[in-house]
């Protein structure tokens, strides 16, 4: 058994097909694992420097998948979750989204009617939305035809209400702007993250750096049957040239077609959505808040990461990429400034700006149907990786759920033989 790529898809397929008995030999091109989900020392030439995530990944209590796939890798005590998230607007006023007394869809009710960052005919508005998504997403057709912003419009999303609340949750999650993404991988975040029990919203964020979670370390974990090889490039596979009974490519779209070229997948739908990642050190603290949802400027998240380390993120940042280090500094300085009094007068003693260009594919409207499933037209040769047709928009439990699975249709083919 042949894994070719060493992100979450490709780990995730060889530690389930190594529990069921499999010999598995995965291969990774990079000297790391993890893929997109890594880290690495700010200053390589300075022997004590700081290692940083290439950028935040936050998961959700309701990532089923890849919390299995950390208690395999004995790895789940090192996520910290949190029931709370804060949406702090310019001037340093916060809201707080938390469940209350109520059973779902209605426990966030007291705390979206206390915020103060949305009038009365927003919070309704809002409330009215929220109602309408897991009825539309069961009995809409056409939720893939158009985009998450149409779908505001048509149900009347207050401006405010997008701006402030649909729009920040979106852009994160989906890693497009809700005029870019289709409706319906947005309205299945928002029905099973946010509204699909009282604890799936909860945000859970590494402990560790990344690179923790998914070092070569997890060989052992993985089990004696799988082997991980490290700077292993593969070329191609030749699904009838005998190296491996089974062969799962896990790598992403773009290098799928030289990896398969037999495949003739529809891989000219896809697009990249990028991520830039801002890593800054002050002298001082800036919040005690963990992590925060910035409104109404370019900057969309903050993360505490220590005392005085802080990670901002700005998700489909098209706009970054033609700036400059020192220009998306001077902006993320320039805004932490207005919404966090302490920020005016902090000094920065380092920063690290990461452009993600190829972060996730563009979940735009259309797309579903060129997303592949895990069996190809070869019998012996699958496809995993968060671009396949999981369910989910490019996301950690994506990725995970599409190593299971194409680790399932092996199991299925060797047992069919």
């Amino acid at each position: 058994m042949k894994i070719v790529g060493g992100g979450l898809a490709g780990l995730a397929a060889a530690a389930k097909l190594g529990a069921t008995g499999f010999e598995v030999d995965l291969h990774e091109a990079r000297p790391f694992l993890g893929g997109r989900a890594t880290s690495f020392p700010v200053n390589p030439a300075e022997a004590d420097s700081p290692r940083i995530d290439n950028c935040q990944h936050v998961l959700l209590r309701c990532f089923d998948a890849l919390l299995d796939f950390y208690r395999r890798c004995g790895v789940e005590d090192k996520i910290r979750f949190y029931d709370r998230l804060y949406f702090v607007r310019p001037g340093g006023g916060v809201d707080t989204l938390e469940r209350g007394p109520l059973p779902p869809p209605f426990h966030f009710t007291g705390s979206l009617l206390s915020m103060k960052m949305l009038g009365w005919a927003d919070k309704l508005s809002l409330i009215r939305c929220l109602r309408a998504i897991p009825r539309e997403r069961r009995r809409r057709s056409d939720l893939d035809r158009i985009t998450m912003a149409a779908w505001l419009r048509e149900k009347k999303a207050t401006p405010r209400a997008y701006a402030r609340f649909w729009r920040p949750l979106l852009v994160s999650a989906l890693n497009e702007e809700p005029e870019r993404s289709s409706a319906l991988p947005a309205l299945q975040v928002f029905d099973e993250g946010l509204l699909g029990s009282r604890a799936s919203y909860e945000i859970g964020i590494p402990a560790v750096p990344l690179a923790e979670l998914y070092s070569a370390a997890l060989e052992r974990r993985l089990g004696p049957r799988v082997r991980i090889h490290l700077r292993s490039s593969i070329e191609r596979i030749d699904p009838a040239g005998g190296e491996a009974d089974y062969f799962i490519s896990a790598v992403p779209f773009e290098r799928v077609g030289r990896l398969l070229p037999g495949l003739s997948l529809d891989i000219e739908s896809f697009e990249h959505s990028p991520i830039t990642g801002i890593h800054l050190w002050f002298d001082r603290p800036l919040t005690e808040l963990d992590h925060a949802i910035l409104l109404d400027r370019r900057l969309q998240w903050l993360f505490r990461k220590s005392e005085t380390y802080y990670l901002a993120v700005v998700s489909a940042s098209r706009d970054m990429m033609g700036m400059t280090q020192a220009e998306i500094v001077a902006t993320a300085q320039k805004e932490l400034a207005e919404f966090f009094p302490d920020a005016a007068g902090a000094a920065l003693e380092r920063s690290r700006v990461v452009k993600e260009i190829r972060a996730t594919y563009s979940a735009k409207p259309g797309l579903e149907a060129s997303r592949p499933a895990a069996r190809t037209r070869y019998p012996n040769v699958f496809l995993a990786g968060d671009w396949t047709d999981t369910g989910l928009p490019a996301t950690m439990e994506g990725a995970v759920r599409s190593g299971y699975a194409a680790a399932e249709a092996v199991i299925a083919a060797a047992a069919a033989r």
